[in-house]
């Protein structure tokens, strides 16, 4: 997705449970049919782990003849990490990549030292009436890897690990959890994992990174005595194991790892440890220096003027 400019989400409930630093309420965004919840970053967290943006998309239903249409624009310095509940996206980059994404599966794009994509439903979906719920998060890439060259990796649910009993499917998207490993690499110690929770079932949440955060996509949970909506990311202190109680059917995104090597700069669609690498992505936007998407062409997001 291209940075939709809105407001910063807030701190959220009060909460009296002592392995948690900070309840996130992202601000809801209508675009028409179309609405985006933003976590991160937020008022004192910019990243948890490598992740540096986190957007909840819909869930929507779009009328016959409409979707989504994020025309071609840039980025640097990031992974797009994108995974959807329903609906389909159709992703295209300046590689060539032509792919749609289905629920369960995963687009990982490594923009390294720049990329340009665009994200758009198909002409076959939107003559369908389109749905779509999911999820795009964007991962900082370490200071290494920041000015590498632009991959893309998709990878279908079945490929996606998945670990299930006793009311609990988890499906590990990205990194290290619960023993298993993604085959999705990220070139940064992470995690980044589905849950789907029975009512009553309970799921452990170790202290093997040092950042963890869990998003409630839907439904309610209990921790130490604390409930807790959807629409919420809990972040939680390094060091304690956490016991996750569902009180209904939910839906939770698991994300950390370890801190970044160092904060970052974040501008429109690009994100970098110099704030000069940016200045100079911007340029190089602005003068068409970056490679073009094929099969999208025709169109482009300008760069933003008159921001900070």
């Amino acid at each position: 997705m291209s940075w939709i400019p809105t407001e910063d989400p807030q701190p959220g409930d009060a909460h009296a449970c002592d392995a948690l630093e900070q309840v996130i309420v992202p601000r809801a965004r209508d675009l028409g049919g179309f609405s985006v919840r933003r976590a991160l970053p937020a008022v004192g967290r910019q990243m948890v782990g490598p992740f540096i943006f986190f957007d909840q998309m819909g869930p929507a239903e779009f009328l016959i003849g409409t979707g989504i249409d994020v025309r071609p624009h840039p980025h640097i310095g990031l992974a797009t990490v994108t995974y959807l509940f329903d609906g389909e996206i159709m992703h295209r980059d300046s590689l060539g990549t032509a792919m749609s994404i289905r629920p369960g599966a995963l687009n990982l794009m490594s923009a390294g030292a720049g990329i340009v994509h665009s994200e758009r439903t198909s002409p076959e979906q939107k003559a369908l009436g389109p749905r779509l719920f999911g999820i795009q998060a964007w991962a900082a890439l370490p200071k290494s890897h920041e000015e590498g060259a632009p991959t893309f990796k998709h990878v279908s649910a079945d490929e996606l690990p998945r670990i299930t009993g006793e009311g609990k499917t988890v499906r590990l998207i990205m990194g290290q959890m619960f023993g298993r490993t993604s085959t999705a690499e990220f070139p940064h110690p992470s995690f980044y994992a589905e849950a789907v929770l029975a009512p009553g079932a309970v799921l452990p949440l170790d202290s093997d990174y040092d950042e963890r955060a869990v998003y409630i996509a839907s439904g309610e949970i209990d921790i130490a005595g604390d409930s807790f909506g959807a629409g919420r990311l809990l972040v939680f202190k390094p060091g304690d194991r956490i016991s996750i109680l569902a009180l209904s059917q939910t839906r939770l995104m698991l994300l950390g790892g370890e801190p970044m090597d160092g904060p970052r700069h974040i501008w429109w669609n690009f994100v970098s440890s110099s704030k000069d690498r940016i200045d100079a992505a911007k340029a190089d936007w602005k003068a068409k220096r970056f490679q073009p998407v094929p099969g999208d062409m025709e169109e482009f997001i300008p760069l933003p003027e008159g921001r900070p």
